[in-house]
């Protein structure tokens, strides 16, 4: 009696499913898909975005109006025409906070678990967070930029140097706000986010040129100032709208930029990772 070789299934699997392989075009729309997702959370909750929206008239009508006369010998439309760049950078950074705390808070709701069960960028959903805070910045230099115009502040360049100037003071924001979201990823709650990056942002804003001319500060005091990345980015946004040098200044802020991506982006992926697995 003879057998039959029965030949082999050709059904059955033979070897392992090659892991799913992630270009770098999927890593981009995966994150713009997210970026869409956290932009219809601010479409449908406004509230998320009152913030933005107070902050910027609280400071502008304060220091103008509190303090200018003061600090500008009672020329308050001077002053004003010298603050609204240098309030345009604080309030922005101030609002990269925000970021963190948000996404600190999405930790807890179990939304990381499900992102990761997704066939996605493990990048995507910070990514996309970061861009979809955009929104954020965009809804607070418009409502500055409104405000400063009906109190008389003037843009002594031209249209070209006004969007220029926007366009990187959102990349500013964007790229430090990398910060935020690696002490969001970092610390156990939205509170401790929050406490954190404010002793981070005060003191980079205070010790500036936002407020005062660096000349009357004292050396020590201006030697920070003239290398302190919101100060670099005011005097930059001082010559797109005010007229000035542009150059030197935005220079040494795209220098910090970069600086910042290219720390706190990585570290922010790493404890993202950690904190997902």
């Amino acid at each position: 009696m003879s057998t039959v070789a029965t030949p082999a299934d050709p059904i059955a699997p033979q070897s392992h499913a090659p892991a799913l392989r992630i270009t770098p075009a999927k890593a981009a729309r995966h994150s713009l898909a997210l970026a869409g997702r956290g932009i219809t959370k601010f479409v449908k909750s406004p509230a998320r975005l009152v913030d933005v929206v107070l902050t910027p008239i609280v400071f502008l009508l304060m220091f103008v109006y509190l303090f200018g006369g003061a600090i500008a010998g009672g020329d308050t439309d001077a002053y004003l025409q010298m603050i609204t760049p240098g309030i345009m950078v604080m309030t922005v950074f101030q609002a990269s906070i925000g970021i963190g705390v948000s996404l600190n808070a999405d930790a807890s709701t179990g939304i990381f678990d499900r992102f990761r069960s997704m066939p996605i960028a493990r990048s995507a959903p910070l990514i996309g967070a970061v861009l979809a805070d955009i929104i954020r910045y965009v809804v607070c230099l418009a409502t500055l930029v409104a405000l400063a115009l009906v109190m008389g502040y003037r843009v002594d360049t031209n249209p070209a140097a006004a969007l220029a100037a926007l366009a990187v003071l959102i990349a500013f924001a964007v790229s430090f706000s990398w910060m935020s979201v690696y002490v969001g990823m970092l610390v156990k709650t939205p509170g401790s986010v929050q406490g954190l990056m404010t002793v981070l942002v005060l003191p980079l804003t205070f010790a500036s040129n936002v407020f005062v001319p660096d000349g009357t500060m004292p050396g020590w005091l201006r030697v920070w100032s003239d290398i302190n990345p919101v100060s670099l980015m005011a005097d930059t946004m001082r010559g797109l709208l005010n007229g000035g040098e542009v150059a030197g200044p935005f220079l040494g802020s795209l220098a910090w930029m970069v600086g910042v991506i290219a720390i706190f982006a990585p570290l922010a992926m790493r404890a993202y990772r950690k904190r997902a697995a």
